[in-house]
């Protein structure tokens, strides 16, 4: 293995990532540049620098990046461009992030010369799947060292006896029987898998739940919110201008204080098996619901039904973890075009877990209020026009019913 001289490991600071360095320098005799993600997932970043050292990587090497208005602008919004979820509920929080921190990842492995990358995702997972088609999309030639289908530490107490041996902090936690869930966390989203989930009978503990309020302790009063778009993107909350990753921390707070985002699902995953898995992603629900308000005053109703009929494609690649791929491209270019004239206000109105679309208005719109009247249009449409359209579109309908008939 000795021809692995310098790997860039993708490194929260947690324990399994810990391990997963020290195993990298015992097993490979190589070099280990660690990089950690800052999309929002609220952890200190700090303590990851500090472990790191205590393993030996040298400052140079260790390097934390603030990527939230990246992920936002780059990844997040275009996604929602598409109206994007995933087998009818999901919001993709997760499969969106893995495309930054592998595009990231390639980066630093060529600006320091690295031959190989590393990741913590298990042989079970889709992570797997998503960072290493981005590796390969966008660096063919890299080696790519994925621990956990090459070592034997594949029961809890062999990895806490590797790190115990080898000086790595245990917390208590840990040491006591682990965290209850697998968590995932970013500015779009939070996820827990494992343990009591396992079973998809067993109803989610409300002491799970990290960001959101439930429901039933939602305040007893609606609040209103109004949303300002351009080019299919929220550029503006209640009159105020915001960035990219300040739009969807707002959005986030607006939804958690009003227990909107919960989702308990279950799901297929790329590799074969379903998974179960509980998600809080209140600032993206209420960026769904507003963005399909925008969009249904602004979009001509061919273009809205053929984005429809795309987005189960564009969800699957993105979950999938296709999102370098050119069919993904192509797609976009697409979506993105069609966002042109999708620029106006939403207000919505929040409570207790819901989002209503209340009232919505664009210079762009296609609404014309004096065709789709109840009253008096004063001749813009003429309703007797109707009678040939129906006859032509029911002429397969009655010619069918005339055969069947005849044969009969």
């Amino acid at each position: 293995m000795s021809e692995v001289k310098k790997v860039v490991l993708a490194y929260s600071g947690g324990l399994d990532t810990s391990v997963i360095l020290k195993w990298l320098q015992d097993t490979y005799q190589c070099e280990v540049i660690t990089f950690t993600a800052d999309i929002g997932q609220g952890d200190e970043l700090e303590p990851a620098r500090a472990k790191a050292l205590k393993l030996g990587i040298r400052p140079e090497h260790i390097f934390i990046e603030d990527l939230r208005e990246e992920f936002v602008r780059d990844f997040v919004f275009p996604m929602f461009r598409m109206n994007t979820i995933y087998e009818g509920e999901y919001l993709l929080g997760t499969s969106i992030a893995r495309p930054l921190i592998a595009k990231r990842q390639i980066e630093i492995a060529r600006q320091v010369n690295a031959d190989a990358v590393s990741h913590g995702a298990t042989g079970k997972g889709n992570d797997q799947v998503r960072f290493e088609l981005a590796y390969y999309a966008l660096e063919p030639g890299i080696k790519v060292i994925a621990p956990w289908r090459e070592w034997d530490l594949l029961s809890r107490e062999k990895l806490l006896a590797y790190a115990e041996a080898a000086g790595i902090e245990i917390e208590m936690k840990h040491k006591q029987g682990g965290a209850p869930y697998s968590m995932d966390a970013n500015l779009l989203h939070i996820s827990y898998e494992g343990r009591h989930l396992e079973d998809p009978k067993a109803e989610a503990e409300e002491s799970m739940w990290r960001w959101t309020v439930s429901p039933e302790a939602a305040p007893d009063t609606s609040e209103y919110v109004d949303l300002e778009y351009e080019r299919g993107d929220i550029v503006a909350i209640n009159g105020e201008r915001l960035s990219p990753a300040q739009v969807l921390t707002r959005l986030n707070e607006l939804g958690s204080r009003h227990g909107i985002g919960r989702l308990d699902l279950v799901e297929n995953r790329y590799v074969g098996m379903k998974s179960r898995g509980c998600y809080e992603t209140p600032g993206g629900t209420i960026m769904l619901k507003a963005h399909r308000a925008i969009e249904s005053i602004t979009l001509d109703r061919e273009v809205a039904h053929l984005k429809d009929d795309l987005m189960p494609r564009y969800a699957a690649l993105i979950y999938n973890g296709y999102w370098w791929s050119p069919e993904r491209v192509a797609l976009q270019t697409l979506i993105d075009h069609t966002q042109q004239n999708v620029n106006g206000w939403v207000r919505v109105k929040l409570y207790k877990g819901n989002v209503y679309v209340v009232s919505r208005d664009s210079a762009d719109t296609l609404f014309d209020q004096n065709i789709a009247t109840f009253d008096d249009d004063g001749g813009a449409y003429n309703q007797a026009d109707a009678g040939g359209f129906i006859k032509l579109n029911a002429l397969r309908l009655r010619i069918g019913e005339l055969t069947r008939r005849r044969k009969g």
